[in-house]
């Protein structure tokens, strides 16, 4: 029979239902998720679902896009809590832009990061043995944030984040929808209605958003457990652009804040914790840097001391001079 596989035309002869369609090709079905005609086939069903002439599937998995010590007794912080989990690192990272598995393998665990963000992406029909990320970054081990990168509607966030539920079984997702390809800058009436819709559905939502605070407490009025405001635009390495209104979403949020996108180096990341900030999530300033390994554990000694600096509470600044030792006896 004819069927449509991640866009391919294949003519498919020994398989009569998903878990040996799945066999045929290749594909280990504890890593994916199969979708049929638009609609989720559940992992249980696979053996029971089955095939028909002309049916269209989608088989995708996770690509770079449990808990670990975070190495965080020096500071007097007891981590953040999103969805009633309990996370001790502040430092979130993606897994996209390394230059193979085991350099993203490294440079996490050299983060500290507890949270790593994962893309969905269609299965490799042509070589289905190739490596995947669950081989090497253990989701058991890390919790994976599923993502919307590269959605630019609200009906395709959803769709993607279905199946990515599907695959990995987790509720906790990062949504961004965005408004286009120059700037990635977050679509916020998209954002919304995706949001909605996720929520009604029972994901735990985690949103990247634009640095309006207006918009971040509606998103936080709906039901979004973490709000995640831009600094600059994703990848640029620009830093926070606009301090005063992240600061301003976060005194007026209950759920817990984290700058998401353009950080670039690690005074950035310190930036951010000293407005306090609950945590950082950031992707190419790690993967980007000459060296990612070192960076990587640059990125988890600025969370710390950013965090530190905003606990101790800075001195206050004067416009005046106001000499640290002190003038009486003085020769």
């Amino acid at each position: 029979m004819r069927l449509t596989i991640n866009g391919e035309d294949r003519n498919i002869e020994n398989a009569g239902n998903v878990a040996e369609l799945l066999g045929e090709l290749g594909i280990a079905s504890t890593k994916v998720a199969v979708e049929r005609n638009l609609e989720i086939v559940p992992k249980t069903a696979y053996g029971e679902t089955p095939l028909s002439d002309g049916d269209k599937f989608e088989i995708v998995h996770f690509i770079g896009g449990g808990s670990q010590e975070a190495d965080l007794a020096a500071a007097d912080d007891a981590g953040f809590v999103v969805a009633g989990k309990k996370f001790s690192s502040r430092l979130l990272v993606g897994t996209g832009k390394y230059k193979d598995f085991d350099e993203t393998r490294i440079a996490i665990e050299q983060s500290g990061a507890e949270i790593v963000t994962v893309a969905v992406r269609r299965v490799n029909l042509t070589d289905p043995n190739q490596p995947m990320l669950v081989d090497y970054v253990d989701p058991k081990k890390y919790t994976y944030l599923p993502n919307t990168a590269g959605c630019f509607t609200a009906d395709d966030a959803v769709r993607t984040l279905r199946l990515a539920r599907e695959a990995g079984g987790w509720n906790l997702v990062k949504l961004e929808v965005l408004g286009d390809q120059a700037t990635l800058y977050p679509n916020m009436p998209e954002t919304l209605k995706a949001a909605e819709s996720l929520i009604k559905d029972g994901f735990d939502v985690m949103v990247y958003c634009s640095d309006d605070p207006i918009q971040a407490k509606m998103l936080e009025d709906m039901g979004c457990c973490a709000i995640m405001p831009l600094g600059s635009l994703i990848g640029s390495g620009m830093g926070i652009l606009n301090p005063v209104n992240i600061a301003l979403i976060k005194q007026n949020a209950s759920v817990p804040v984290l700058v998401d996108a353009g950080v670039g180096t690690a005074s950035d990341a310190a930036f951010a914790m000293e407005l306090g900030c609950d945590g950082v999530l950031m992707n190419t300033a790690i993967a980007g840097a000459k060296d990612p390994i070192r960076m990587a554990r640059a990125m988890k000694h600025a969370i710390i001391a950013g965090r530190e600096s905003f606990l101790a509470g800075r001195m206050p600044k004067k416009q005046y001079a106001d000499p640290s030792s002190p003038l009486a006896g003085i020769i």
